[in-house]
């Protein structure tokens, strides 16, 4: 029995009706509430006597007066929905003393779980319709007292509520399978770094779900499945994928207190969370470096640390080679470093990550000072501008080097392609206190992994090389529906996402990042996967590795055919 009307006189116009009048004339009273409650208008105020008086047409007309006079403030005026909201109560609360056999009603009785099927609506709708206006009874249903609606109250509210009716019906219970999606979308998201509130907004859209029902599937997998939660609530483990994602989402721009409420967290307790993994991303930089005899000695920084000194001598412009596409010939464009340009940035580049090497030792592993953590993340930042200016200055050499060893079975663009590599790890290697110039020791890295790389490809193409008739077959030209590669498309998609879903969290998010699968990042190396994860890159290839055999395992499992080549 319920309490929380809003008004004391229900309160009391209950207690009278159920100690004074039998349970016929409960029910009765109910319907007549019901009559009552659909004649309010918003916005005008409503006589509490008259209301009562409606009510207790129910009893027969002497002992009615007599209920009525016992009855105190009915001269009021009461507010629309304080009177709708106690009215809807009194209907409850009067059928459930009444105890009325769902068969003796004289018409048709819906069960809460009868009108979401009977809608395709969930639950949780029909309780929102409850707040709203549909009446609900208590009747006896199966030995037991249950909420049912006749089916007056429920054509009355359709036909007042056609709108919200259909709102209600285009968001329709889910599947098992449409939950799983949802889980398998948000980790994969999850995993890209986004936060609850991107993951919730991003996949009402694209499943055309409401907000709240994204965000409620998530949380009821976390709680059921805290192992392996995608935001952890509070009180469970954050296990080290969860402190990586936090890291991640803080790096990404989000603050502590947003964070804090998205994996329902103490402010606090983010602020911890990220500092370790801040200190744990520092320690995994890599800060490999040449020494220099001088590094050791210098005061003065800034002579080090400082711009690039402008060339004494006026650059000539390079020719730009006729055959090359535009945005390779936008090369030339970038004026050769001088010998003094070269030293001072290879002499930056080095002694930038010498500087960031010896403030990391001197970190405290249990509370890493957060002003030494951000200089040795700008000289870490320092270091790769550096490098990329010098590798930038010096990409037309690989061009160049390229050209030269292209042949009629080599592909210049993956020749240049490699090349660039062996540039990158060049001027990572290179001692600039030897005096030589880069573009020598560049130019002999570049050729020995040509070299090295050009025959083994060769003997690969001898082995299979194809007949003439395969080759035409090859390169024939196949222009196949566009909606059918569409759908195809969207087909091979669903069923990556379904086999991901076989690995763990960490397989998930190495296979995701390393060939590109969020569909909003390029692929990533294996390092570059492994220092987002804090991982060597060797650790990400074993867990690649095993990762591919699983979907490989899975793939035959479900199925799941290679594209179509027609």
């Amino acid at each position: 029995m319920h309490t929380e009307y809003r008004h004391a006189l229900f309160t009391d116009l209950l207690e009278i009706l159920l100690q004074n009048t039998p349970r016929s004339v409960q029910f009765h009273a109910a319907a007549l509430a019901e009559r009552a409650l659909v004649d309010i208008t918003p916005q005008q105020s409503c006589p509490a006597a008259q209301l009562v008086q409606k009510i207790l047409a129910a009893v027969p007309g002497a002992q009615a007066a007599s209920l009525q006079g016992t009855l105190q403030e009915t001269q009021v005026a009461l507010e629309p929905t304080d009177a709708a909201h106690d009215l809807r109560q009194l209907i409850e609360d009067l059928t459930e003393s009444a105890s009325m056999p769902v068969d003796a009603v004289g018409e048709p009785v819906h069960t809460v779980e009868q009108l979401s099927k009977l809608f395709d609506v969930s639950t949780k709708t029909i309780s929102r319709w409850r707040r709203q206006g549909l009446i609900g009874r208590k009747f006896v249903i199966d030995g037991r007292k249950r909420v049912g609606f006749l089916k007056s109250s429920v054509d009355r509210f359709i036909s007042n509520n056609r709108k919200q009716i259909e709102r209600g019906s285009r968001f329709r219970q889910m599947t098992d399978q449409e939950r799983d999606q949802i889980i398998i979308e948000a980790k994969r998201l999850s995993l890209s770094g986004y936060g609850m509130n991107e993951i919730t907004k991003q996949l009402a859209r694209e499943l055309r779900r409401s907000p709240g029902t994204i965000r409620g599937t998530v949380k009821q997998h976390d709680q059921s499945h805290p192992e392996s939660a995608i935001f952890p609530t509070s009180g469970a483990p954050l296990h080290d994928e969860i402190r990586k994602k936090i890291y991640t989402l803080y790096q990404q721009g989000q603050t502590a207190d947003q964070i804090a409420e998205d994996f329902d967290r103490s402010v606090s307790t983010i602020h911890r969370i990220i500092t370790m993994e801040r200190y744990n991303h520092i320690m995994e930089l890599p800060l490999d470096h040449v020494n220099h005899a001088s590094f050791s000695k210098l005061r003065n920084l800034e002579t080090v640390l400082g711009p690039m000194p402008m060339s004494e001598t006026a650059t000539k412009k390079a020719r730009v080679p006729g055959d090359l596409p535009s945005y390779l010939a936008s090369l030339y464009e970038v004026p050769l470093l001088s010998r003094e340009q070269e030293q001072h940035l290879f002499r930056k580049l080095n002694f930038a990550k010498y500087r960031a090497s010896r403030l990391r030792d001197s970190l405290n592993a249990e509370h890493p000072q957060g002003k030494v953590m951000e200089e040795i993340e700008q000289l870490h930042a320092t270091a790769v501008s550096t490098k990329n200016k010098i590798v930038r200055a010096n990409l037309r050499l690989v061009v160049s080097i390229a050209k030269r060893h292209v042949g009629p079975q080599e592909n210049f663009f993956e020749l240049v392609s490699d090349g660039n590599i062996s540039l990158i790890r060049a001027a990572e290697k290179f001692d600039f206190g030897r005096g030589f110039k880069f573009s020598t020791y560049a130019s002999w890295a570049i050729m020995k992994n040509f070299a090295r790389s050009i025959p083994n490809e060769m003997k690969q193409r001898d082995r299979f090389r194809t007949s003439n008739e395969e080759v035409f077959a090859a390169t024939q030209e196949n222009r196949g529906d566009r909606l059918r590669e569409e759908l195809a498309h969207e087909h091979r998609k669903s069923a990556v996402r379904k086999i991901l879903n076989r690995l763990d969290d960490r397989e998930q998010k190495i296979i995701i990042n390393r060939f590109g699968l969020d569909y909003a990042h390029e692929p990533c190396t294996l390092k570059q996967v492994g220092e987002s994860m804090g991982v060597t890159k060797e650790r990400v290839r074993q867990i690649e590795s095993r990762a591919l055999d699983k979907l490989r395992i899975a793939a035959e499992e479900d199925k799941v055919d290679p594209p179509s080549e027609g």
